[in-house]
């Protein structure tokens, strides 16, 4: 188990910040968040599963050319409350959430040598209408296993577009009043968005793969039905009640070491 899993610490003003990002701009990036073993442990476990994941028939879901997504077991490093309990980005969620909320998603999204622009999209549809903006009701939280350059699919997105219907944020990007930003990263950093954002996958130019993690957290009442989370139980009943409280999960005896995706349709 990897024990230190911060290298930079953030005060009370600096989570009021990144919370102040997160609602004007529908995404808030904290930089050096995690330190680089643990990223190393994870990216080593990673590879050994996305290798095995791609010789088993639906082991990986589609995402576009070249492009997979593929939802992480829940078997160390990948089980760690330093990571999707950790208390910067909870102390972000808290300030941002009006009520309580789940984590229901570990996966990672992963664009190869070949992928290709995928259509500007979101990942949800809107809470009521495309007419009425809500608060944040769901959040992504992404870190990546390797640095992301300009050259190997960096996460492009429109500021501010989770605050407006997706027809007048499309206008403002063709009218060139928004752009498509890209986000470059390095191991470590973290990214708190709204998947209510318009934003794209961009192409990979290099030879190997960008396994960016995805932590999916949403207000406890928001139904889910395409992803899950399975634990052991023996590792659910060793969690402090506040931490299975976090989880809306499902457990049995034993994980299956054959997984079949199910996350497939995930562009609105």
């Amino acid at each position: 188990m990897i024990q230190s899993s911060s290298t930079t610490t953030f005060n009370s003003t600096d989570l009021d910040q990144f919370a102040e990002d997160l609602n004007r701009d529908g995404i808030c990036i904290i930089r050096g968040l995690f330190d680089r073993a643990l990223i190393d442990a994870w990216k080593a476990a990673f590879d050994a599963l996305f290798q095995k994941r791609q010789q088993q028939p639906g082991g990986v879901a589609p995402r576009g050319t070249a492009r997979g997504y593929v939802t992480l077991p829940w078997v160390a490093p990948f089980a760690d409350t330093n990571v999707f309990a950790n208390s910067t980005i909870l102390g972000i969620l808290d300030r941002v959430f009006y009520q309580e909320y789940k984590l229901v998603q570990l996966a990672a999204d992963i664009p190869m040598q070949g992928s290709e622009y995928q259509e500007i999209h979101r990942d949800f549809r809107p809470l009521f209408s495309d007419q009425i903006v809500t608060p944040l009701y769901a959040l992504a939280v992404n870190f990546p296993l390797v640095e992301v350059t300009a050259d190997n699919g960096p996460f492009e997105m429109a500021r501010g577009t989770h605050g407006m219907s997706r027809e007048a944020g499309l206008v403002k990007l063709r009218a060139g009043e928004i752009a498509m930003e890209q986000f470059h990263m390095q191991p470590g950093d973290v990214m708190v968005r709204s998947p209510l954002a318009l934003h794209r996958g961009t192409p990979n130019h290099t030879p190997e793969p960008r396994p960016m993690v995805v932590m999916g957290y949403v207000m406890h009442w928001l139904h889910t039905h395409k992803v899950d989370l399975t634990l052991e139980q023996d590792y659910y009943n060793g969690l402090s009640p506040e931490r299975q409280q976090l989880l809306r999960c499902n457990t049995v005896e034993r994980l299956s070491d054959n997984a079949t995706e199910t996350y497939v349709k995930f562009e609105y």
